[in-house]
């Protein structure tokens, strides 16, 4: 079943015309190179220097300003090893200040790179020196926070290797860093979400669609019409602007992973990217998840995974055949994919599958609960057909001024409501509004709505993959491999919602934006709090936590998976359990780069307890 892309394409389409049609494939359906077999550069040892520097990178054949680190995107694997102490110098040849922060890593908060937070910062044509003891294993990564530098490059992996004996018995291992670039520079990109959030999303519901029966009804799209809101928009910014890479590569270079048939090969796959979700499978291999965020589970089979951004995923797979497989990271929205090849030599290349069908948003990601057919038969869109079923208040802080000039907000007193939907069992009121449900959320024009009905989808796999035909990791697979180090109860829960307002582009935790300048939220050393994430937007957000892991709370009770970073689904809900065990000021944020740059960060700050020395 070997063949390369070449005499796929022409295969699929007939000689002539894949010739004369070959400029319009996208990428990933374009012919490849004889594939690029090259490990990424590797640093290690007690003492490492890593220089940030503006330079080019090349994509698919073209040149793109770049941020690199030693001259390379992705920046060079760290190799570290548990037990050693980690000197890292970094020098900044910027003209602006950059920083490194070690994602994962358990660290001294002044060593953990966020400006503002927990260092000053690296200035132009100055070094910093992380000095820290190694004291985990498993893959991470590390990126600047400084900016939007990330974007740009500002990217690399790290591999720190057990003191003893790996659990985890494997042949061979590569590191497959996934991200995304663009020929826009990120600020451009920035102002484009600012002016229109819609910019990007090129795969609005056509007449066709309507008519082919793939996209809405016209019934349903006029429900979603009342109240502004558009199904198909999934990913701010996705590929039509973008280009996804596997480590540094684009989908016509065909980065190549070598193998032997019958070893077993272990992918340390890490999602670098600013603000893509990835769908990851290998068509004809299934995948065995043994480690997640950089700490061990019990091995999973798997044939299809989704990795939010700043999550890592280790797989180990074993292909028998001596052929080509293609690892396929597809964007959630389906709007392109980065693409590499697994083969036992270079030059391979197996059929690249198309892009499945873009996913479009249902009542649960409103924050409707699961709404059987997705209708919203009986709702009222009152409020002059401008922000319909959003209706709110004209005196609402977070109506627009322009809105409520031309009366298109509801009156004050009749609290916005989306009132009157009919769930087929009588008149259920439900208000995207009501923040007598979420008190602590301030009413700010960053809150557009409050989720109504949340539901817990830690279950579920994804958007766009409840249907996928095969077995699709969930949250609820993950099984600790090691007992929980803290087996308390939470002494406490905190309810922290994800607010923001996607007509103006503009995120927040609570209605508080990092720009507001709010007091830190606090924490006591030592104690045990659970926190709920409640996504109250449509769109997904994976959520970070600095200085900790947490356990998700998924009734694996002491074997409860252990992350830095859980993504929330959009109306969805997530529950972790956490110790507050590293004193200090720790950065939490939403990892969708415009989206903590746009306010979704706060600061949490762990204490010590009254009368400790």
């Amino acid at each position: 079943m070997q063949m390369d892309r070449r005499r796929f394409v022409t295969g699929a389409l007939g000689g002539g015309t894949a010739v004369a049609l070959a400029p319009w494939f996208p990428a990933w359906a374009q012919s490849v190179s004889p594939g690029i077999v090259a490990p990424l550069p590797t640093v290690s040892g007690n003492d490492i220097t890593l220089r940030i520097a503006r330079q080019t990178m090349r994509i698919d054949g073209k040149a793109s300003r770049a941020i690199g680190i030693n001259g390379t995107v992705p920046a060079p694997l760290v190799r570290l090893k548990e037990g050693q102490t980690a000197k890292l110098t970094v020098v900044n040849d910027l003209d602006e200040d950059s920083s490194i922060h070690w994602h994962g890593l358990i660290l001294p908060f002044h060593m953990d790179g966020v400006p503002g937070v927990s260092f000053p910062g690296i200035k132009p044509r100055s070094s910093f020196i992380y000095e820290f003891p190694v004291i985990q294993s498993g893959t991470y990564w590390y990126h600047s926070h400084s900016g939007l530098q990330e974007q740009l490059g500002h990217y690399g992996p790290i591999v720190i290797d057990p003191a003893g004996a790996d659990p985890i018995g494997y042949d061979r291992e590569h590191v497959v860093v996934l991200s995304d670039h663009s020929q826009l520079s990120p600020e451009a990109i920035f102002r484009k979400l600012k002016v229109n959030p819609g910019h990007f999303n090129m795969q609005r519901q056509t007449l066709s669609g309507l008519l082919a029966g793939k996209d809405q009804s016209l019934k349903e799209r006029v429900e979603w019409g009342a109240m502004r809101m558009d199904p198909t928009d999934i990913a701010d910014v996705n590929g039509s602007t973008y280009t996804f890479l596997v480590n540094g590569h684009g989908p016509r270079d065909n980065w190549t992973a070598l193998f032997n048939p019958g070893e077993r090969v272990r992918l340390r796959i890490i999602n670098a990217s600013a603000m893509t979700i990835f769908n990851v499978r290998i068509p004809g291999l299934r995948m065995t998840v043994v480690q997640a965020d950089g700490l061990n589970v019990v091995p999973t089979d798997i044939d299809e995974f989704q990795i939010a951004v700043a999550e890592t995923y280790d797989v180990i797979v074993t292909p028998i055949e001596d052929r080509a497989y293609t690892l396929v990271a597809e964007a959630n929205d389906r709007s392109g994919m980065g693409r590499a090849t697994l083969a036992p030599r270079a030059g391979m290349a197996a059929e690249v599958p198309p892009l499945r069908e873009r996913p479009l948003a249902t009542m649960k990601d409103m924050g409707m609960g699961d709404m059987s057919g997705g209708s919203m038969a009986g709702m009222d869109h009152s409020g002059g057909g401008n922000m319909g079923a959003m209706a709110m208040p004209a005196s609402d802080p977070a109506c627009p001024p322009e809105h409520a000039k031309m009366g298109h907000c509801t009156p004050a007193g009749d609290g916005g409501a989306m009132a009157g939907m009919d769930h087929g069992s009588g008149s259920m009121q439900h208000s995207m509004r009501d923040f007598s449900v979420a008190p602590q959320v301030k009413r700010d024009p960053s809150v557009q709505t409050i989720s109504p009905m949340p539901t817990d989808r830690m279950g579920e796999p994804g958007q766009g993959l409840e249907n996928a035909g095969h077995k699709v990791l969930t949250y609820h697979d993950l099984v600790a491999l090691e007992r929980n180090p803290d087996l308390r109860a939470a002494e406490r829960s905190l309810d922290i919602h994800l607010t923001g307002n996607m007509e103006r582009f503009m995120w927040s935790f609570d209605g508080v934006k990092m720009s507001d300048h709010h007091e830190p939220i606090p924490f006591t050393e030592g104690e045990r709090v659970r926190i709920n994430l409640i996504n109250d937007s449509m769109m997904s957000h994976p959520i970070h936590l600095h200085g900790h892991f947490f356990e998700l709370v998924t009734g694996k009770g002491d074997r409860s998976p252990r992350k830095h970073t859980v993504l929330v689904q959009p109306g969805g809900t997530a529950s972790f359990d956490f110790t507050a065990d590293a004193l200090g000021d720790w950065a939490f944020h939403c990892h969708m780069l415009y989206h903590m740059h746009a306010g979704m960060m706060r600061v949490v700050s762990v204490r010590p307890k009254e009368g400790a020395a």
